[in-house]
């Protein structure tokens, strides 16, 4: 049987920022890695997490548009796939393909070992942020808790 992967299965309350205080891209990824080596999944090595982002980011923007952001990295630093999420209420330049600022971010490291669990947690996130709703729930939480539990109740219809 083939298993759906739920970003809830690699996130926590204690991986989510409901204000972000970067103004710009290195700020927000540095703040990001750090939100990121909060879980006891991932090694705090060298800021190994930041630069891993950072190298990302040269590929191309993971600005995606619509006001989302999703940086993602493999990193040794990542014990196991990890997930965090962060809202920027100011809105930051990331480069994004539409050219619009950026207020949601959902970062996530991996160990280079686990592509297919990489590629299948990039593959929900993006679908999941394509309604606007979604992005508007997310964007008015007020705890992290509500977080969680609005990015259940998505995955879960």
């Amino acid at each position: 049987m083939l298993s759906v992967i739920k970003i809830t299965d690699y996130i926590s309350e204690d991986l989510v920022s409901l204000d972000l205080k970067a103004r710009n891209r290195d700020e927000v990824l540095v703040e990001l890695s750090k939100l990121l080596e909060k879980s006891e999944n991932i090694e705090s090595n060298n800021n190994d997490v930041y630069k891993a982002l950072i190298d990302r980011e040269k590929l191309g923007s993971t600005g995606i548009g619509k006001g989302v952001a999703i940086p993602h990295a493999k990193t040794e630093s990542a014990k196991k796939l990890t997930v965090a999420f962060g809202i920027s209420k100011k809105g930051i330049d990331f480069k994004s393909l539409d050219d619009e600022n950026v207020n949601l971010f959902f970062v996530f490291a991996s160990p280079n070992k686990d592509s297919q669990i990489y590629l299948k947690v990039l593959a929900r996130i993006s679908r999941l942020i394509r309604e606007e709703e979604f992005r508007t729930r997310l964007y008015n939480c007020t705890s992290s808790r509500e977080v969680i539990e609005c990015i259940e109740e998505k995955e879960n219809k």
